[in-house]
């Protein structure tokens, strides 16, 4: 089985699992008013991988999974580090299936840009930012569940490389970042222009829902595979209103 087949199929089994697990939630079949992400923006889709270790067999296979990704996509990879919280739990999970050393970012309360990084680092003291150990010659990849518009990201990117910069190393490279699940709503635009290589076990807009097509109902799907083309559409309070209507008739 070539690794396109491989990850489709993976790709099959993680949905459905998180969707049943409610852990992919939707306006249709869990709550009819949508969502506000962090970046401000509504949504009637919500994916939260946070309780994957609630469920040790769904979590088993999404960490199955990311090492295969890393070894198909990234060999070249020698160390893994998580971006608090989310991928945290799941580097764990890759470094004990898949032998890889693994680290993790720090939780920066408060810090949601770059920005806002470099305005509190200063008076961060001698605090690691970063759990676990470097080396010289790694070559790391930031992991975590998913990526919208790459903030997050970058956040870790600068505790990484503030790390590297701290501890004297000059031959350690960290130019790719792993996720289960790309929403696909602006994460790979954002790390191009950084000079970064996003990874995706799922593309979520082109691989993901067509694969949920079956799964979930016809006006659930569609609700979502209209606001995954165009999100704009769905930022005023009249649709947000109408989906709702919709949503509870249903």
């Amino acid at each position: 089985m070539s690794w396109i087949e491989e990850k489709e199929r993976a790709a099959r089994t993680v949905l459905r699992l998180l969707y049943e697990n409610r852990m992919i939630r939707t306006c249709y079949r869990d709550k009819p008013q949508g969502w506000t992400l962090i970046s401000g923006l509504y949504s009637p889709l919500y994916i939260q991988l946070r309780p994957l270790v609630s469920y040790p067999d769904i979590f088993r296979e999404v960490c199955t999974a990311m090492v295969r990704l890393l070894a198909e996509e990234a060999p070249e990879i020698t160390k893994i580090v998580g971006i608090a919280m989310a991928g945290v739990p799941i580097v764990s999970g890759m470094a004990v299936i898949g032998g890889v050393p693994a680290a993790f970012t720090r939780k920066l309360e408060g810090v949601k840009s770059v920005e806002s990084f470099r305005s509190v680092i200063v008076d961060y003291g001698e605090h690691s930012l970063l759990e676990g150990d470097l080396v010289s010659g790694d070559k790391v990849a930031l992991v975590d569940d998913l990526v919208t518009q790459f903030d997050s990201k970058q956040v870790a990117m600068e505790q990484v490389k503030h790390e590297i910069q701290k501890q004297g190393f000059h031959d350690i490279e960290c130019r790719k970042v792993l996720v289960v699940l790309d929403r696909e709503q602006g994460g790979q635009k954002a790390a191009r222009a950084e000079g970064l290589e996003l990874l995706s076990l799922i593309p979520f807009k082109t691989v993901g829902l067509p694969l949920l097509k079956n799964v979930m109902a016809q006006k659930e799907w569609e609700i979502i595979s209209a606001y995954l083309e165009d999100p704009g559409a769905f930022q005023n309070q009249e649709a947000q209103e109408e989906i709702a209507k919709t949503s509870i008739a249903l």
